[in-house]
């Protein structure tokens, strides 16, 4: 589990939980290298793994907010 203020930067596999925006900033991103995670949450917004399996599981990903709602994306 990683709860920070600020960004999130993990360069490995995401698993269990990662809180990004802890304290209410919706700008914070999360950046992993392989996508396994149980929770994804930026200042309060979160999925759960079920929402997050798809094109990008297993896969490099950027998570941020954009619209009051999450937005995986490729990391490039």
């Amino acid at each position: 589990e990683v709860i920070a203020d600020g960004n999130i930067h993990i360069y490995g596999t995401l698993r269990g939980k990662a809180i990004a925006g802890a304290g209410g900033d919706s700008t914070k991103r999360i950046f992993c290298y392989n996508l396994q995670a149980e929770l994804v949450s930026i200042a309060g917004n979160y999925w759960l793994s079920d929402s997050l399996q798809g094109d990008f599981w297993g896969k490099p990903a950027c998570i941020k907010l954009q619209d009051d709602q999450l937005v995986l994306a490729e990391l490039a």
